[in-house]
């Protein structure tokens, strides 16, 4: 494989070019057990190298600190990168708390917060990292807009929305990035999100493209594979039998991967890179990890090409998986669609 930078598109319509895979930091402040710092700091630094210039966080991650973590980085390659994050879900003073908010007082102050965490006057991509539906829909896109007005966000996003949502804030304001969970276990956006997406040149920004790392083939069962501060030993798709059955499923992933002398996990990444084809939209996955081994890996598999043979037999792959992607659907699309 060659040692070039990954090739860079353009994130929707008129949105930012970026790298044609970025870097999800959540894991870098807390979720997936002890983190390291200086290895942290190592990857984003190896990421930039390798072309990645589409960082993702959010306020929530370390109830703020995972921007606090970033911003030395950004600072210093404040030109040479598009910088997202994410507003809405609210834990307060309660670390187990996660409320849902959009109504604009509470955007205007989360806005605010993450510009002084980030140490920057804009920020490139700003989400509604989720939707609270008591709220009119276009009352929080226009609080949103109005942060486009004032020059402290250059471009907006939503994550996890139905098609009909995404059509609804687009009226309002063109949105440029839609981000929610999609991957060889999980496709429920394929219904009506990916459709609106396309129609309305909005590019997609594929979170957990690799299940929170089961594609990987590592795991069998989460109370085994997994440390106590892990969040996934307490997600349905990697607890006991809904574990094991969901690894059987990988089969094909792992065959298909001796076939191209690559991993499990650059396979499952190729199939989401390839939607794009597939569906005609931009996509640009964010895959998260914290080790500069890991992001050299899940950027090679943007040299990985499947066949129409093999993307066949990875199809029924979804259909098949046991178990919700989190214990409480109520936040997400496929709970809505």
């Amino acid at each position: 494989m060659s040692n070039s930078k990954i090739a860079q598109v353009r994130l929707g319509a008129e949105g930012p070019l970026v790298g044609v895979q970025g870097l999800g930091c959540m894991g870098m402040s807390e979720f997936y057990g002890d983190t390291d710092e200086a290895a942290a700091r190592e990857t984003l630094e190896v990421a930039l190298a390798e072309g990645v210039t589409l960082f993702d966080t959010a306020d929530v991650y370390g109830r703020g600190a995972n921007e606090e973590f970033l911003a030395p980085f950004v600072r210093a390659h404040r030109d040479e990168i598009t910088l997202a994050t994410k507003f809405a879900i609210d834990r307060s003073d309660d670390p187990h708390y996660r409320g849902v908010r959009n109504d604009p007082a509470y955007i205007r102050s989360a806005v605010e917060g993450s510009l002084r965490r980030l140490g920057v006057d804009v920020i490139d991509l700003y989400y509604m990292h989720r939707r609270d539906p008591a709220v009119p829909l276009a009352e929080s896109v226009g609080a949103m807009a109005e942060l486009v007005e004032r020059g402290l966000v250059k471009h907006l996003g939503l994550s996890e929305v139905t098609g009909a949502e995404l059509r609804e804030a687009h009226a309002v304001h063109p949105i440029g990035a839609l981000q929610s969970e999609w991957s060889l276990f999980s496709r429920d956006v394929e219904r009506s999100a990916v459709g609106a997406a396309v129609e309305l040149g909005v590019g997609f920004v594929p979170y957990s493209p690799l299940g929170r790392g089961f594609l990987t083939g590592a795991f069998t069962d989460a109370g085994k594979d997994l440390s106590e501060g892990d969040f996934r030993r307490y997600q349905p798709r990697f607890t006991g039998e809904n574990a094991r059955a969901n690894a059987a499923l990988l089969e094909p992933v792992h065959k298909i991967a001796a076939a191209h002398g690559a991993t499990a996990g650059q396979v499952a990444l190729a199939w989401v890179q390839q939607q794009a084809d597939v569906h005609g939209l931009t996509v640009v996955p964010i895959p998260g990890t914290r080790k500069a081994a890991r992001l050299r890996e899940n950027l090679a598999a943007t040299r990985v090409v499947l066949t129409g043979d093999e993307l066949a037999a990875l199809e029924p792959i979804a259909g098949r998986v046991a178990g919700d992607r989190y214990p409480d659907m109520s936040s997400t699309s496929a709970a809505r669609e």
